[in-house]
């Protein structure tokens, strides 16, 4: 879990087959930018863009309807950042647990010219979640979801969600489909990759970019996207999952 904050301080002392409707863009994960911009110069932000995709069918203003309420299932509520204040409780409906929060970048993984210790100060080469090769995850361009670490105020794998969770993630008009591939401090809660970021339009710069603006994150219990690699797999099933969440909630 990034602490913005803190992120900033060191960055400145450190040098299954898709269905036909899928558009192209959709079946691949998103392709690894170049990250030589940060955040906020008209180079990042165009990137972003250019790696926001539309996947599925099912429209954002659903599925935020669909967790417009909350049966609070965490035992207290989570913090978006080192020293904000903790507001944020782990919810259930039907079929998932859900959450609104915030969205920091986690570029942890694999060494890749976007996540490495030179773009991202607090990278750490690992994920607590790994490949079917045995390899970490990608988080330059595989979506995947951050989850706290298991603690008595929620224990995720209690409430059917592990490393492969298909989660759908959603910001403003947006949809994006992903995996849980990680997690983070148990206390924070609001992050996830930066290809997750790129896709939904955010900034994906690690050390500048997120969003302060809610991002609604929901999971579905007990469903995994086979292998936890493949971003067609997490779309196929998460816009079924989606479909049935939103006409039973």
């Amino acid at each position: 879990m990034r602490n913005r904050t803190t992120a900033l301080v060191v960055a400145a002392g450190v040098a299954l087959l898709a269905p036909a409707w899928y558009s192209a863009a959709a079946q691949q994960s998103p392709s690894e930018p170049d990250t030589k911009s940060p955040r906020g110069t008209p180079g990042s932000v165009a990137a972003a863009r250019e790696g926001a995709v539309r996947e599925g069918t099912v429209r954002a203003a659903d599925l935020l309807a669909a967790t417009r309420s909350c049966k609070q299932i965490s035992h207290g509520k989570y913090r978006t950042d080192d020293g904000a204040r903790a507001d944020v409780p782990v919810c259930a409906s039907r079929g998932a647990v859900h959450w609104k929060a915030d969205m920091d970048i986690d570029c942890d993984g694999r060494r890749t010219r976007a996540c490495n210790r030179r773009t991202d100060p607090l990278f750490q080469p690992t994920t607590a979640f790994q490949q079917s090769d045995g390899r970490h995850l990608n988080a330059a361009r595989l979506p995947y979801v951050v989850v706290p670490g298991a603690s008595h105020r929620w224990k995720h794998a209690e409430h059917g969600v592990t490393g492969g969770t298909v989660a759908a993630v959603v910001h403003r008009d947006r949809v994006q489909y992903a995996v849980v591939g990680d997690t983070g401090p148990a206390d924070l809660i609001g992050e996830a990759s930066y290809a997750t970021a790129r896709a939904l339009g955010i900034g994906p710069d690690p050390r500048t970019g997120g969003t302060g603006d809610d991002v609604t994150y929901i999971l579905f219990k007990g469903h995994k996207a086979q292998p936890i690699e493949s971003h067609r797999a997490a779309v196929a099933r998460g816009d079924a999952l989606a479909r049935e969440f939103v006409r039973r909630n």
